[in-house]
C-alpha cells in the first residue's frame, strides 16, 4: 500500500512538471560584435518586472537558448567583463513557441562611465525608417519633463544618444511623415540599452 501510494505521488508530480513545462516558451539568439563575431560566455538574463528569471551564458559563436519562461514581455540583460552591458527590452515570450531574436544583439568594447540609448525605428511591417526624428526627455521624479537630445535615423533606422551615469527615465519620442510613437526607457548604471519604436505610416507616407 505504501509503495503504491510513493508511485502514485510520483506519477502526479512527473505529470505536473509536464504540465508546466508544456506552457512555456523560449527565446534564442546569438550576441554578436558590430562586426558579426559571435561572443561566447555572454551571461544572458530574463528579467520580469524588476526581478531576475533565468540567465545562460552565450556558446561558442555567441549562440543561446533560454527555455522554460512562462508567457510574457521580458528585459534581456547581456553582461561580459571588456563589454558595454546591453538592455533589450520587450522580448514576447508565447506559449510553446521559440522567439527567435537573430543576430540583432550587439555588444560593443566597453566605453567607460556611459549611458548608451539606442534607438531603432520601424514602420508597421517591420522595415526600418531612415531619418526619423528622435527626441529624448527626461522624466522627472515630479512627473514633469525636459528635452535633453534630438537625433535622426540612420538608413538601419538607428541612432544613438550618450549620457552620464545614474538612475533616470528617459522618454524617446519618433516622428515621422505625419506619424508618431513613443517608448519610456529606464537606466540605471553604465550600459547599452536597445528600444525599438514603430511609426504606423500609412501607404501613401
Amino acid at each position: 500500500m505504501f509503495i503504491k501510494r510513493i508511485s502514485l505521488v510520483l506519477i502526479l508530480l512527473t505529470f505536473s512538471v509536464t504540465a508546466f513545462g508544456q506552457g512555456t516558451g523560449s527565446v534564442k539568439g546569438k550576441v554578436r560584435t558590430k562586426k558579426g563575431e559571435g561572443i561566447s560566455e555572454v551571461t544572458v538574463t530574463a528579467r520580469l518586472d524588476g526581478e531576475n528569471i533565468k540567465s545562460i551564458k552565450t556558446g561558442k559563436g555567441g549562440k543561446f537558448k533560454l527555455s522554460g519562461l512562462q508567457p510574457g514581455k521580458y528585459n534581456l540583460v547581456f553582461e561580459k567583463p571588456g563589454y558595454s552591458g546591453g538592455v533589450l527590452y520587450d522580448v514576447l515570450v508565447k506559449r510553446k513557441k521559440t522567439n527567435n531574436l537573430g543576430g540583432r544583439l550587439v555588444l560593443t568594447v566597453d566605453q567607460g562611465t556611459l549611458v548608451l540609448i539606442e534607438a531603432s525605428v520601424f514602420n508597421e511591417n517591420g522595415f526600418s525608417v531612415y531619418g526619423a526624428k528622435v527626441v529624448v526627455e527626461v522624466i522627472n521624479d515630479d512627473g514633469s519633463a525636459k528635452k535633453v537630445e534630438t537625433g535622426y535615423t540612420s538608413r538601419d533606422g538607428e541612432v544613438l544618444f550618450r549620457f552620464p551615469v545614474g538612475a533616470k527615465k528617459y522618454r524617446l519620442t519618433a516622428s515621422g511623415k505625419k506619424a508618431s510613437a513613443t517608448k519610456v526607457v529606464e537606466v540605471f548604471e553604465a550600459a547599452i540599452y536597445r528600444t525599438a519604436l514603430t511609426l504606423e505610416l500609412t501607404e501613401d507616407q
